[in-house]
C-alpha cells in the first residue's frame, strides 16, 4: 500500500508517525514504547520512501503540522473531529482548517468520509479495511507485520502480557538486544 500511495501522490517520502503518548490509547501499556517503535522501524525498513517517526505531539491535527498530505483511516478521520479533543467548536474548526490535504482509507465499522478525500480502492490491498491493532493485540497475529509477529511470538509482546513481562525481566528493556 505504501508504494502505491507514494507513487499515486508523487511523494518521495511517507512517514508513519507514532506519538509517544497517543490520545485514547492510554490503556495500552504493553509492550514498552521502545519495543513498539523498534518493531515499527524494522517493519518499514524494507520499503523505500517509508520511515517511522516519533513525535511528542498527541492531537492528530498537531502531528500533521508541516506535512503536505495526511493519510489516515476513516475511524481516525471521525475521531479528529470529536469535540472532546478541543476546548470549543471554534477551536476544533480552527484546528481542522490547519490540516494538510487529507486522504482517508475506509475502515470496517466506520462511516465513509466524503468522496473527495476517500482513498481510491484500487490503491488498497484486499482486507486492509479490517486491520486493527486491537484485534492484533487480542491474538490475531496475522494482522501484524512479519517483524512484529516474530517479536510477539518470541516475547509475548502485544499478545500475552504475563509472558512479555517475564521475557522483559529476563531480557531487559533494550529492543535491539532481541
Amino acid at each position: 500500500m505504501a508504494a502505491a500511495v507514494l507513487q499515486h501522490f508523487d511523494l518521495t517520502r511517507l512517514d508513519l508517525v507514532v506519538s509517544r503518548a497517543p490520545l485514547a490509547k492510554e490503556h495500552v501499556t504493553h509492550p514498552l514504547f521502545e519495543h513498539q517503535v523498534e518493531m515499527l522501524h524494522r517493519s518499514v525498513a524494507p520499503w523505500a520512501g517509508l520511515r517511522a517517526v516519533v513525535t511528542e505531539r498527541r492531537l492528530l491535527v498537531d502531528v500533521a503540522e508541516g506535512y503536505d498530505l495526511m493519510v489516515l483511516g476513516a475511524d481516525k478521520w471521525h475521531q479528529i473531529q470529536e469535540l472532546k479533543w478541543y476546548d470549543s467548536t471554534a477551536d476544533r474548526d480552527r484546528a481542522m482548517a490547519r490540516l494538510p490535504e487529507l486522504v482517508v482509507f475506509p475502515r470496517q465499522g466506520s462511516p465513509s468520509p466524503p468522496p473527495d478525500i476517500l482513498m481510491d480502492d484500487s490503491l488498497l490491498p484486499d482486507g486492509i479495511d479490517s486491520v486493527s491493532s486491537s484485534r492484533a493485540r487480542a491474538g490475531e497475529t496475522q494482522l501484524m507485520t512479519p517483524e512484529a509477529r516474530s517479536f510477539a511470538e518470541r516475547s509475548g509482546a502485544w499478545i500475552d502480557v504475563d509472558r512479555y513481562d517475564l521475557w522483559l525481566a529476563e531480557s531487559g528493556p533494550d529492543p535491539a538486544a532481541d
